[in-house]
């Protein structure tokens, strides 16, 4: 773990992968919970979490350097389902870097308990992780100028949804009706980090 200052009250604590990322944002969150820690903001990345309105960051930076990341605490909150459709542009491609059916991507995609790791590129979008490795896709080698609202797609290790129409260069295996961001409503974003999620089929790929 390594602990950086970042302005006057903020540190920047990066570890070594998601999964200890996503441990130790849930873990701060706790401790904010029963107010041992005493923080504005903690944002989680891909493997940072920010810690901003610290009122003593140097104190907190050398409690953090000398812990160990705990382990993921067990899910509290309630599966987010999202309805999907597997007919996306890409579904192809992804099958034959899989190395398997169209049907099958649906099929270990569908079957996945996905989380979400981290939320940015848009209001609403969230990384969600789940996938073993060995389903990594790499992103496409041209990006389209406009990927439509409720787009799932993949890239690297995450899945992801499309909150609004925009650029993208994701892989995209689907299509959902879920509203990921919807300023009438509170919280405004239906994913947050830690939410676990599962796509559930509708319809045939």
């Amino acid at each position: 773990m390594r602990v950086l200052p970042v302005g006057a009250g903020a540190l920047l604590v990066e570890v070594a992968s998601g999964a200890e990322a996503q441990a130790l944002h849930a873990e701060l969150l706790r401790r904010r919970a029963e107010g041992s820690l005493s923080v504005g903001e903690i944002v989680p990345a891909a493997r940072t979490v920010l810690l901003d309105g610290l009122a003593d960051p140097a104190r907190l930076a050398a409690e953090l350097t000398a812990a160990q990341v705990p382990p993921a605490p067990p899910r509290a909150r309630g599966v987010i389902e999202l309805p999907v459709r597997y007919d996306g542009p890409d579904l192809a491609d992804v099958a034959a870097h899989w190395g398997v059916a169209e049907r099958e991507v649906a099929r270990i995609h569908a079957g996945t308990e996905f989380r979400v790791a981290f939320c940015g590129f848009a209001p609403g979008f969230g990384y969600l992780s789940g996938l073993p490795e060995r389903y990594d896709v790499p992103r496409r080698a041209t990006p389209r100028t406009a990927v439509p609202a409720g787009a799932v797609g993949l890239a690297g290790p995450y899945t992801g949804v499309y909150p609004r129409s925009s650029p993208g260069g994701w892989q995209l295996i689907g299509t959902t009706d879920a509203v990921l961001w919807d300023h009438a409503r509170v919280p405004a974003a239906l994913l947050s980090p830690g939410t676990p999620v599962r796509f559930v089929p509708v319809g045939h790929p």
